[in-house]
């Protein structure tokens, strides 16, 4: 999703968006491929979390609209966030 490279399915980490009731999601890695609900595929990598989140593929992966968190795949990634939750900018310069 982030850098648009094909992959096995095996080699890639499914991502769903769990609404939170006030019309926000939160991004939930899916390792283990059971979680209910639309899903998307990118590489487990911090460089391909970030272009995804610079795009903002997530929310068109994933059909939702409104605000969307990535901390807890970005915890997953290992990618560096700001405290609003954003990749951290300065990482990527």
């Amino acid at each position: 999703m982030g850098c648009r490279k094909r992959a096995p399915a095996s080699e890639l980490l499914r991502i769903v968006a769990v609404g939170d009731g006030a019309g926000g999601f939160s991004l939930r890695p899916d390792p283990i491929r059971r979680l209910p609900g639309r899903g998307a595929n990118m590489h487990p990598d911090p460089a391909c979390f970030a272009q995804a989140v610079r795009r903002r593929a997530f929310g068109r992966a994933l059909r939702i609209t409104g605000v969307i968190d990535h901390g807890a795949l970005a915890e997953h990634t290992d990618a560096p966030t700001s405290t609003s939750g954003q990749p951290d900018r300065a990482r990527d310069r």
